[in-house]
This record gives structure tokens, C-alpha cells and sequence, in this order.
């Protein structure tokens, strides 16, 4: 790509001014377009030193309301970003709907430092713009003699002389290698959705036209594909109301094919039929243990797991345990067998409950990166990301389409924690429909439980089926060997939690080896 990029161009304009300020007025109308419509934008710039990324940032964020816009200068790592998975730092920096945020270096830099490969940029980026975000993708080209020369000129100035470093200097002397390293990663990473815009920077008045020009062509196709997207929203609400008041069930089952109406049953719930016999219905959930062996064990696997925790602090060995099943299946005291062991100044229990405003104006998967543990830490997530294909997918709170491509986002974010060395385990907690009733009986005649059942518990459980089906596609898709689903029999909460805390020892013991 760099090697057919013309760098003799200049902005030989009479007019520059005229056209600099008619794109200015432009890109305003189109910020706020954007924030009425909430769509996130992201704009990064990336380059070699010295081709200027600072100085056109400043001259974009003329066009653009304050208000509505972050710059983050990333190349600085701040400690505990460095003791966090490298994506963290930018997961938790993306914008909520309507905001810009202006990346001076990016994820890309980790291409270079942190072993991240062109795939998983791709993939990073992807679950963005699937969500509707935009990224523009700036990349400053210069040569290396007016680098050299650059670098000389801010050498020379008192003022500026700090922002030279021997990094800066080594990169000019290996300037072909460092042109060829970029090159490649550019051609890996221009995607459709989301492709890059190689910058001419010799002359600052063609760079600054170029890049406003892009910007506003970018907000611009941005505006029109969401008010697109929502007319198509809005038409097909009006068929899908049409049709519920003109055609009887019979004729919709027909409509879509099955005389019967087993298919459009199935279609509406979401369920495939290639997990209609799936992982849940092997599981033996007559497991027991007596008070006795629960008590011995117990109290051998709490003391192995403190002094395990000791060493991971030490190790600086990060941890997530995640925690799902069914309402009343025993997470909480699962949950409990595990925090009862360790030092509370190391570890972090996360609730998770329905996103709040704030949290549904970011990707689904931001709030959970908000909370996951640097480095030595522990987190344990009381319910986790996976809603997104359980209780949002049957409850219709995400579409087909987001819940579907969620495993692969899923198995992608968990993938990244993974190489930075955190023990992930994931753990649903299986007890049978009589086991569950037993226990909303018990939390409704016990006073001081009667706040852990509420009408959405009894709701649920009418949906028992369409859940069970969505758990065994969850698993099938999203276990992986360094991320494994483990399926925990828990009918017996005494032996259930025994399993928790034997397969949280076995993982940390191994980890630490």
C-alpha cells in the first residue's frame, strides 16, 4: 500500500481557506447528526514519528463541537493499564453512543509490542462496527528524509526538544524495515468495514484537507446506513403488526413453511435444532455428599485455595471465575465456599443485573471489560456476558443477529484475557425443575430468603425449555480448552460446592506450576 502512495502532493489551492471552511461547517452538522442518531464514532491516527498525527488532530477537532469529543494520547502506558490485558485499555475507552473519541495511537501499536496479531485487530474491530460504530483509520506517511528532517527541527527547539527520543532516532535509521512491518499490517487490516485512509503528509495543508474530506464522507455514509437501518426497523414493524391482525396462527405457521408449526415455534424462540439433545440432559444430578465428607473437604480445599491466592498475588497471575445456572441453583453460595478463603483486598464480586443507562450506550461487552482484574487479582462475575445469548436472546432484548455473532465476540474476548495469562473458568450451576421449585418454596416461607425470589424468577421458569436449549448452545459454542465451560451438578449444594472449589484449586495449582 505505502509503495504506490504519491508523497510529492500539495495543496496548490487558491480557494484552501473557502474549501477548509465549507468541510468545517459540514463535519459540525454532521457530528450532531451522529449524536442524535447515537452513533459512537472512533478516529484514529497512526503513522510514522514526526508525520504530524498531533498537529491534524488539532486541526480536525476545529470542525467539531467540544462537548461531544475525548482525544486520547495512548502511547504513554499508565500502570494500571500495563497490569490489565492489552485490549483493556481501549475496550474501556470506546465511546458511548453520539460521542467521538480520537485515538492519538491505538491498538495498533500492540502489533508491534504485545504480540497482537492482524486477526485479532480484525476481530476487535469488527464487533464494533457490527454494533454500529464508525472507525476512521488515518495513516500519516511521510519520507524518511523529511522525517530525519523533522525530528532535527524539533530537536533544535527548546520547547519541543522532549518529544525526540532515541526511539525516534532508531526508527529513522531502520526506517525500510519499519516502512515494510507497517505495510504488511496495513494490507492485513484494511477491511471493508473498516478500512484505512493512507494520509500524504508531506504538505500539512493537503493532509488537512484529506482527512476532513474522509471524515465527513465517512459521518456522512455513517448517517445514511442508520436511517437506513431504522426506516427498515420501522417497515418491518408495520408488516410484522399487519400480519398479527390479518392472519390467523394457522396461516403464519403455514406462511413459514411448517404445516404443523413446530418450525415457526422453534424459529421464534430462537432454538436450533442441532442442540435439541444437548449437553444438559447427560448430566447426573444425583451427585450427593454427607455433612461429614462436605466438612472435611471443605475446609482441605479453603485453606490449599488461601495459600494459592497468596501466590497469585505474588505471580501476579490475574483470575475470572464466572458464574451462571439457574435461578436458585446455588451461585451465591458457591460464590460464598470461595471468598470465605481468601484475603477480600485481592478479589472482587460483580454482581451483574440489567445494564443501566450508561452501560447500554456502550457495546454489551464494556461493562464487563470495565471490571475484569489486573494482574494478581481475582474477579467473579454473579452472572456474566453470556446473558447476551440467554435471557436477552429468549427475551428478545437482542436481536437474532447480535446474539448470534455474540459467541464469536464472546470466545474473541476471552481468547485476549487468556494470552495475557488470566485463569478463566466458567461455571453453570445445573439443577433439575423439582429441585427449583423446592427452593422457591423454601425462599417464600423463609423470611429473611423471601428477597431472593421475585416474579421474574417465576417468570423464567415458564420458559424452562426455550432456556435449557440456549444453555446447551452456549456451551457447545463458547467451551473452549483454555476457557472451559464446566457444568456443575447442583441439586446437592453441598457437593456442588465441593466441585466449585476442586476445580478452582486444580486451575490455580496448575497455573502457578
Amino acid at each position: 500500500m505505502l509503495e504506490k502512495i504519491d508523497l510529492k502532493k500539495k495543496a496548490n489551492w487558491s480557494d484552501y481557506d473557502e474549501r477548509i471552511d465549507k468541510l468545517e461547517i459540514r463535519i459540525g452538522e454532521l457530528q450532531r447528526e451522529a449524536k442524535e442518531l447515537g452513533i459512537p464514532v472512533m478516529i484514529l491516527f497512526e503513522g510514522y514519528e514526526a508525520s504530524g498525527k498531533g498537529t491534524m488532530i488539532n486541526r480536525m477537532i476545529r470542525a467539531l463541537d467540544p462537548r461531544g469529543f475525548q482525544v486520547f494520547p495512548t502511547e504513554k502506558v499508565t500502570e494500571d493499564e500495563e497490569m490489565h490485558p492489552y485490549l483493556w485499555r481501549f475496550f474501556t475507552k470506546t465511546p458511548a453512543k453520539g460521542r467521538i473519541h480520537i485515538f492519538d495511537k491505538s491498538w495498533y501499536q500492540g502489533y508491534f509490542s504485545e504480540d497482537l496479531t492482524p486477526e485479532d485487530i480484525r476481530q476487535f474491530e469488527k464487533q464494533f462496527t457490527d454494533d454500529g460504530n464508525l472507525i476512521v483509520k488515518f495513516f500519516l506517511a511521510i519520507t524518511e528524509k523529511e522525517q530525519k528532517k523533522r525530528l532535527k527541527s524539533l530537536e533544535k527547539n527548546k520547547s519541543t526538544k522532549w518529544r525526540v527520543s532515541d526511539d525516534d532516532w532508531d526508527q529513522n535509521k531502520r526506517f525500510r524495515e519499519k516502512e515494510q512491518a507497517y505495510d504488511n499490517l496495513l494490507i492485513k487490516t484494511d477491511t471493508p468495514n473498516c478500512p484505512w485512509t493512507i494520509v500524504e503528509a508531506m504538505d500539512r495543508k493537503y493532509a488537512a484537507m484529506k482527512i476532513l474530506s474522509t471524515l465527513a464522507k465517512s459521518l456522512e455514509e455513517a448517517v445514511a446506513a442508520t436511517k437506513a437501518k431504522a426506516a427498515a426497523r420501522e417497515s418491518a414493524k408495520k408488516v410484522v403488526a399487519e400480519k398479527q391482525g390479518e392472519i390467523s396462527n394457522s396461516a403464519v405457521s403455514m406462511a413459514v413453511g411448517d404445516n404443523d408449526g413446530s418450525s415457526a415455534d422453534k424459529k421464534s424462540a430462537g432454538i436450533n435444532e442441532d442442540f435439541k439433545n444437548g449437553v444438559l440432559a447427560g448430566i447426573d444430578l444425583s451427585k450427593s455428599l454427607d455433612d461429614d465428607e462436605y466438612r472435611r473437604k471443605k475446609k482441605d480445599l479453603q485453606k490449599r485455595l488461601a495459600i494459592l491466592h497468596n501466590k497469585m498475588y505474588l505471580k501476579r497471575v490475574p483470575v475470572v471465575l464466572a458464574f451462571e445456572g439457574w435461578d436458585a441453583g446455588g451461585k451465591g453460595g458457591a460464590i460464598k465456599r470461595i471468598t470465605q478463603a481468601i484475603d477480600p483486598r485481592g478479589y472482587e464480586v460483580v454482581p451483574t443485573a440489567s445494564p443501566n443507562d450508561i452501560e447500554k450506550a456502550h457495546h454489551y461487552l464494556w461493562r464487563f471489560w470495565e471490571r475484569f482484574p489486573k494482574d494478581g487479582h481475582m474477579a467473579i462475575f454473579d452472572r456474566t456476558w453470556y446473558g447476551r445469548v440467554m435471557v436477552e436472546r429468549i427475551e428478545g432484548f437482542a436481536t437474532e443477529e447480535e446474539w448470534k455473532r455474540a459467541y464469536a465476540e464472546i470466545n474473541n474476548m476471552e481468547a485476549q484475557l487468556v494470552k495475557n495469562g488470566t485463569v478463566v473458568l466458567k461455571f453453570w450451576m445445573h439443577i433439575d425443575k423439582d429441585e427449583q421449585a423446592a427452593r422457591f418454596k423454601s425462599r417464600q416461607e423463609t423470611p429473611e430468603k423471601q428477597w431472593k425470589i421475585t416474579d421474574e424468577d417465576w417468570r423464567n421458569r415458564e420458559k424452562w425449555d426455550e432456556y435449557e436449549k440456549a444453555v446447551d448452545e452456549m456451551i457447545v459454542r463458547t467451551s473452549t480448552e483454555k476457557a472451559p465451560w464446566h457444568v456443575i451438578e447442583a441439586n446437592d449444594k453441598r457437593y456442588a460446592r465441593i466441585k466449585v472449589l476442586e476445580i478452582v484449586v486444580e486451575a490455580l495449582e496448575n497455573a502457578l506450576r
